[in-house]
């Protein structure tokens, strides 16, 4: 932490959800209902008129629960403070960031693929364009969206698809966000019914009900926009029209990214994000002329803490000084580097964050790819982390409940991790979720470390990612620079 950066206010340092955690919570409803149904090897369609918005209050179990593996080496692998990542060595990597091995992919890569692609299969709304979150219930947010667009460019360049499909599809996906009911006719909705694009709470799929907006997500499909418009210019038009559509007066403030939630029948107007997906969506935003500096200045809200000999950054601003969760998780450093050549997070970050990853298993033999995802199972939700509030290793809700039972192994990040670096601890990964959590409907999010099982939840967001980072290796370059997506200025 440098002397410059400036605490924001309580009122104000509340997230109200960061990035996957829209897709969570709005996962959350269809969850409770397809849970009996998840934890088998097929999934049934669940039809219910109502669901609440939020998942029971899960029992402590502390008793009964196991106890996660490894968890005394875990405890012991923090040591204060970390080392800072110097600025040379920030500077050494440039970008775009290029994978050793680019090339077409291999049958069981293309295997995968197919795999993947079979999620949206069945998920597909062909009336909106849209696709469900969760396998087989009809609610979608800007983030899982932004991951359907991933998995048709995805399925297109790699020949899933005829080009007519793509076109009709894009096309359709496109007119519909155009078209979008917005939160106080300024910004989408952070959920809607995926069939009837009705804004709706989490859940009430019947009921129409505007609860806010999240910059996250809007920072994610902001992106994703403008791969579309550069790469396939005759969807440049729509694109525009859809940005255009969206008053985004409110959504960018003082450099920091602005989302709304309802509380008490009132609006509240927080800033979002933490160090990793903070970054991650306002470069997104940036691409669109909006001022998001200070969201961007990773420095300046960085502190280190060495794990297993590796030193990590996170976030200075906590739960204890922020009211917010300070996730340090592989998701937004991945996805920086498939998506835009770590152009918003430093490669060195992410460099440290898979290393810690790698050294964990090296002490207890666990294989590690962790990150936020569904679970099949209360509470429906988990932050797989390296690091949060102090704590190394834990795996929490977002009330900060201990979870660590519920550590998976992820199956987007260890795909993730193994398109960008290709060593062979992340062959390892790769060839381990390939044998632990297909399904014919798609890949599960994750195998759990103490149950020893799948964790059998499809969401749109895995299945969307590996298709994206697939495509990376095949093509070789983050997907905005093989798209040619030029910065403001440029």
């Amino acid at each position: 932490m440098t002397s410059n950066f400036e605490m924001p206010p309580k009122r104000l340092a509340f997230l109200t959800y960061l990035g996957g955690v829209v897709t969570a919570v709005a996962a959350i409803a269809g969850l409770e209902m397809l849970s009996g149904n998840l934890s088998q090897k097929t999934t049934k369609e669940s039809t219910p008129t109502t669901q609440t918005a939020t998942s029971p209050a899960p029992s402590d179990g502390n008793q009964s629960r196991p106890q996660a593996k490894h968890e005394t080496p875990d405890s012991r692998s923090i040591k204060f403070p970390g080392t800072r990542v110097s600025k040379q060595d920030i500077a050494k990597v440039t970008t775009p960031y290029i994978p050793a091995h680019v090339g077409k992919l291999s049958a069981e890569e293309m295997a995968v693929a197919k795999k993947a692609w079979s999620y949206f299969e069945t998920n597909l709304n062909p009336e909106t364009g849209l696709v469900n979150s969760v396998d087989q219930f009809q609610s979608v947010t800007l983030w899982d969206q932004s991951a359907a667009m991933a998995a048709l460019v995805g399925a297109k360049e790699l020949d899933l698809i005829s080009e007519q499909e793509f076109k009709e599809t894009m096309g359709k996906m496109l007119t519909t966000l155009a078209k979008l009911e917005l939160y106080k006719g300024e910004l989408p909705n952070k959920v809607y019914n995926s069939q009837t694009l009705m804004p709706v709470n989490y859940g009430s799929l019947d009921q129409r009900e505007e609860i806010g907006w999240s910059a996250i997500d809007l920072g994610r499909i902001a992106l994703w926009l403008k791969i579309i418009a550069a790469k396939y210019p005759e969807f440049e038009p729509q694109t525009t029209a859809v940005w255009s559509a969206w008053d985004v007066t409110r959504l960018t403030k003082d450099g920091q990214m602005f989302g709304t939630s309802i509380k008490e029948g009132q609006e509240q107007y927080n800033q979002e994000g933490r160090l990793g997906y903070e970054d991650y969506a306002a470069y997104g935003l940036k691409l669109w002329g909006l001022n998001v500096d200070k969201a961007l200045d990773y420095e300046n809200k960085s502190a280190f803490v060495e794990l297993y000999g590796h030193s990590i950054p996170f976030d200075v601003r906590d739960r204890e000084n922020s009211e917010a969760n300070n996730y340090v998780l592989s998701e937004p450093f991945f996805l920086d580097g498939i998506e835009t050549g770590f152009k918003a997070l430093p490669k060195a970050y992410a460099d440290r964050m898979l290393a810690a990853q790698e050294a964990r298993y090296q002490a207890t033999k666990q294989l590690t790819a962790i990150t936020e995802d569904n679970l099949d199972r209360e509470p429906y939700f988990v932050y797989n982390t390296l690091y949060v509030n102090g704590k190394p290793w834990a795996t929490i809700s977002d009330t900060g409940k201990n979870y660590n039972h519920l550590r998976f192994v992820s199956t987007k990040a260890a795909i993730g991790w193994h398109m960008l670096y290709n060593t062979n601890y992340t062959k390892k990964l790769f060839s381990f979720v390939q044998e632990k959590v297909g399904s014919d409907k798609g890949w599960y999010s994750g195998f759990y470390e103490t149950l020893d099982e799948p964790n059998a939840v499809l969401t749109a967001n895995n299945n969307g990612i590996i298709l994206e980072c697939l495509l990376f290796k095949k093509v070789g370059k983050p997907l905005a620079v093989w798209a040619g997506v030029s910065e403001p200025g440029a």
